[in-house]
């Protein structure tokens, strides 16, 4: 894997997890909270997900809004 791309998977990752934080989330509540949404995920593979930083557009949007994130800052 090219080194920028690895780079740009951290930096999702991050992101995400530093909303996550920021709400107070956990992996588990994220389950649940998915799943009002219609989104069915275990909390293992979510938690799977989100450690490697390879997930989809898609599954970083529905996280966002599941947590109630209205706007995010990438700087």
């Amino acid at each position: 894997m090219p080194v920028q791309e690895k780079q740009w998977e951290d930096r999702v990752k991050n992101l995400l997890k530093a909303e996550l934080k920021r709400k107070g989330v956990t992996y588990a509540q994220l389950v649940g909270l998915l799943a009002d949404q219609g989104v069915m995920d275990s909390e293992p593979n979510i938690r799977n997900k989100i450690s490697r930083g390879k997930f989809t557009a898609v599954f970083l949007v529905q996280c966002l809004t599941a947590i109630g994130v209205e706007a995010i800052r990438l700087d």
